[in-house]
């Protein structure tokens, strides 16, 4: 009982989601006695469900987040796991399978509301008793509540998407990681300059003539306009990128590990969908789009700036375009100035 007491407050002290699912898997697992748990990320691409895991721990082992090898892979098909595909399309609360070599496999879909995004994965050698199953139900019932809590005050309570709070908090953690990542070994000189490879990306999106769209056909409309925009960014973007509603028209995208190309791609690939999508009543909508890497060496405040740099040379030279600032800069149309980091347009 105290260790069970234990687990609970320290699930119920967290306010970030990697650190719940930590605690989560960490309890379940001491008590258990679990050879190995998971928590597995369900995945909704185009209509398609992947499964990929999030944390994991094994029996003596310590619970840490996944890292898959490939960024852009999406997991593996939810058919690789039939007892869990037909479990979640029951809307059942729980599955369960032995394989040939006698392992058994208990997954609990964790529902908030009709929706599934995650499960857990427990895998044990003998069958559990009502008792331990009994446990085991309270546990994720007590992990449910507070991450629906989380995605709460996370989240945009119009669009869904995460919200400015989340958005300063994320990118303050890609920074560190990032800083980390390019941190010297001994007897190697200090690099201020990222690596030409893969980085991390941040573009702020906004709405072509969004006024016009409320004064034209009032802001009922212009609220789907913002939905169907935040859902085109859901599926035009990669599982492992984030999205963020700024405020008003306004969005921003944390792009994960990928080369400039890649980065101007998936961004292109955002703006056509939108700008081929058919809005009700309304019609076509585009949007115009800038973007910047990430440096450690450099302030949220400095980078963020960049993008709106970028943006704003996009929204008075077209529209319905995405700029990179540093091509902008090197190119000679803007023009940084470093004593109070603005840039001008020539």
């Amino acid at each position: 009982m105290d260790s069970l007491l234990k687990h609970m407050v320290d699930m119920t002290g967290h306010r970030d989601h990697t650190m719940l699912d930590i605690s989560v898997i960490s309890a379940v697992q001491e008590l258990a006695r679990a050879s190995q748990t998971r928590v597995l990320t369900i995945m909704h691409v185009r209509g398609q469900q992947y499964v990929r895991a999030r944390a994991s721990i094994c029996a003596g082992g310590v619970a840490r987040m996944e890292e898959p090898a490939d960024v852009n892979a999406l997991g593996e098909p939810i058919s690789s796991y039939p007892a869990l595909a037909a479990c979640i399309a029951r809307n059942d609360t729980s599955a369960e399978s032995l394989s040939e070599d006698g392992k058994r496999t208990l997954w609990l879909p964790i529902w908030i509301g009709e929706k599934v995004d995650t499960c857990l994965e427990i895998l044990h050698p003998t069958p559990y008793t009502s008792d331990t199953i009994h446990v085991i139900g309270g546990i994720v019932s007590v992990y449910r509540n507070f991450q629906n809590l989380l995605d709460y005050s996370e989240r945009d309570s119009l669009t869904g998407l995460l919200n400015r709070k989340t958005f300063d908090d994320q990118l303050a953690k890609m920074l560190h990681v990032t800083a980390e990542q390019e941190s010297l070994e001994p007897g190697r000189e200090e690099r201020r300059q990222p690596s030409d490879a893969e980085k991390q990306w941040l573009a702020v999106v906004d709405v072509d003539h969004f006024k016009l769209v409320n004064d034209k056909f009032g802001h009922l409309y212009g609220d789907e306009v913002l939905i169907l925009i935040a859902n085109l960014m859901q599926s035009s973007f990669r599982s492992q990128d984030r999205v963020f509603r700024f405020g008003g028209e306004e969005f921003v995208v944390l792009l994960r590990s990928t080369t400039l190309e890649n980065a101007q791609k998936i961004i292109d690939r955002f703006r056509t969908n939108v700008e081929s999508h058919d809005f009700p009543q309304v019609g076509q909508v585009t949007v115009s789009v800038g973007f910047v890497s990430i440096s450690p060496y450099e302030s949220p405040v400095i980078i963020l700036g960049h993008a709106d740099q970028a943006l704003y040379y996009a929204k008075s030279h077209g529209r319905n375009q995405a700029c990179h600032y540093d091509q902008l800069v090197s190119g000679g149309l803007l023009h940084a100035v470093a004593s109070n980091d603005t840039a001008e347009f020539f």
